[in-house]
């Protein structure tokens, strides 16, 4: 349970988490690292997305889209009974609430919109907990559009609910059989169709993580969650801001979005990785899936395979943006354990009738370690719920 970058105060505004200078890059993270049939799909997404967000009419039919389809707003829910057991004050940012369970439709129906207005008829994306894959097939129900998943053969072993739902909604999933056939493969084999297929089809990737401008875009669409928080913040907490913000963090797109809404406040940043992941905690510069972040790698610079019980958080580095806020001192990153989370997960059913997915319940089960310590008595704490349990229900039944 190693935890690295302690606090430091919190940095001034200083255009952190704001458009990423010339080249996709986060201080020394980011870039664009693809082959060149790629290189060139990329420009055309960044000039796409460039005019797309600059245009009111675009931006006005994402915001139905997560009104009427996928219900936003969520509500800030307080867990008050978990609250007067730890000794602080719990917010949480219910995005277990929205269509699909996740905060990925955030994301994918910005980007389906996206590929729409390009003119493609097909998505293409990687999912590991099967969330951005259930996300992904309903945008491209909603919209008229194709659907190709590539998902770890492992991975569609435990997650195969969603599965049946992403190919109930007309999705082809594609098994991946390579590498440890978790998300890290999913991805390197959804980047390599891509290439023999940018014509027509677009890749939703799920995080933020690839290729300039995907980290920077995904964040963008993930803005939402962390903005409707800081609204939601002022008019609950006398203080307006959180004295703390959590998420958990694979590629770290929900981390994102919700750090982006309180970067230029007080509030400090918490990310918690899985033990057996935790590219922020303990990575090493490299190069993986297109951009130069922190991943996990042996002596020799080779990737090493990540491990988590949250499907999700099976990834073995983190997305650039994070690696910056790290090495500003801007956001923390922990690490939580197998049995934590699972814990975190029973503890919040039992205490708030909330089941939570267990990527979320990494960073719940941080809140629960620190509460009295690095969360001192009273704090207020937002964290958040990025996606329900139904998913994860067959691994739970399993260990409990």
């Amino acid at each position: 349970m190693r935890e690295m970058s302690p606090w430091r105060e919190p940095v001034p505004p200083d255009g952190t988490m704001g458009e990423p200078r010339a080249g996709g890059r986060f201080g020394g993270y980011g870039g664009r690292y693809a082959p060149e049939s790629l290189v060139e799909a990329c420009r055309e997404v960044e000039e796409a997305f460039r005019e797309a967000w600059a245009d009111p009419g675009f931006r006005g039919a994402l915001a139905r889209l997560l009104a009427v389809h996928a219900g936003r707003p969520t509500p800030l829910t307080p867990a008050r009974r978990l609250s007067q057991a730890l000794g602080v004050r719990l917010y949480l940012k219910r995005e277990d609430l929205t269509h699909t369970g996740s905060h990925k439709i955030n994301n994918v129906l910005g980007q389906a919109l996206l590929a729409t207005r390009m003119g493609r008829r097909r998505l293409i994306a990687e999912t590991g907990a099967g969330q951005h894959g259930v996300a992904t097939a309903t945008a491209a129900a909603l919209l008229g559009l194709e659907a190709t998943v590539f998902m770890g053969e492992r991975d569609i072993e435990r997650q195969a609910l969603n599965v049946f739902r992403m190919r109930m909604l007309g999705a082809e999933v594609v098994p991946v059989t390579t590498g440890s056939r978790t998300l890290k493969d999913a991805t390197s084999e959804a980047m390599r169709h891509w290439v023999g297929a940018t014509g027509d089809a677009h890749y939703c990737i799920g995080s933020v993580v690839g290729p300039d401008p995907y980290p920077w875009m995904v964040r963008e669409f993930q803005r939402i969650i962390g903005d409707e928080a800081r609204q939601q913040c002022a008019a609950e907490l006398r203080t307006g801001v959180p004295d703390h913000v959590v998420a958990c963090v694979g590629g770290g797109s929900n981390a994102a979005g919700t750090f982006a809404g309180f970067a230029d406040t007080p509030a400090r940043l918490v990310g918690v990785e899985a033990e057996g992941g935790a590219g922020a905690a303990r990575g090493r510069l490299g190069v993986l899936h297109g951009c130069r972040s922190l991943f996990l790698q042996d002596e020799d610079g080779q990737i090493t395979e990540p491990h988590s019980i949250a499907a999700g958080l099976d990834y073995p580095g983190v997305g650039p943006e994070h690696a910056h806020l790290r090495d500003l001192g801007r956001a923390r990153y922990v690490t939580v354990t197998d049995e934590e989370a699972v814990g975190a997960a029973v503890r919040l059913a039992r205490t708030e009738g909330i089941v939570p997915a267990l990527e979320s319940a990494h960073a719940l089960a941080w809140v629960i370690r620190a509460a009295g310590g690095d969360l001192p008595a009273g704090s207020t704490v937002l964290m958040t719920l990025s996606g329900r349990g139904d998913k994860d229900l067959t691994t739970l039944k399993e260990l409990l």
